[in-house]
């Protein structure tokens, strides 16, 4: 499930060619990068946590290590769904160092396919789609249809450490 589409380098300060995962939340398809995706499972039975926002959903026990597990729509406003057979969890790995490093899984609707995205199809984002959180990292351009690239670092790293610090 490859689609090629390349380039030997970036050309777009911040966003670097290579390979994203897709996939989809609501109606829209977002990608991240693939060197960040540990592993993507079926959706499991999350234990909640109490007094954590709206979009950590819990942990899961991932082969004996405690993943916090955040639900992506909520994250970003949109309205939850019901899980489906495809509905599934990326588990990202995150943090600029082995030091600040950590797992978490994100609950998505769906995950489509890996995607090779070279400088030329990038589009850096316009200034009003990215004024909270400066989550999107930029646009691709594909054939028929647009992906949202997220810069997963900053979805995840703008919560409080003390939220998830109980689940790692």
């Amino acid at each position: 499930m490859t689609t090629a589409i390349q380039s030997p380098a970036s050309s777009q300060k911040g966003f670097i060619a290579g390979k994203y995962l897709s996939f989809q939340l609501s109606k829209e398809e977002y990608g991240i990068a693939i060197l960040k995706v540990r592993e993507i499972i079926g959706m499991v039975d999350v234990t909640p946590l109490p007094r954590t926002p709206e979009f950590v959903r819990g942990v899961i026990n991932l082969r004996g290590r405690i993943i916090p597990v955040i639900d992506l729509r909520r994250k970003f406003g949109m309205a939850p769904s019901e899980v489906t057979n495809e509905t599934c969890v990326v588990v990202v790995d995150v943090g600029r160092d082995a030091d600040s490093a950590f797992r978490v899984g994100c609950i998505v609707d769906t995950v489509s396919e890996v995607l090779s995205i070279g400088a030329e199809h990038f589009e850096a984002t316009p200034r009003c789609a990215n004024t909270d959180g400066d989550y999107i990292a930029g646009l691709a351009k594909l054939k028929d249809r647009v992906l949202i690239l997220l810069d997963i670092e900053k979805v995840i790293g703008d919560i409080d450490p003390a939220t998830l610090a109980g689940a790692n």
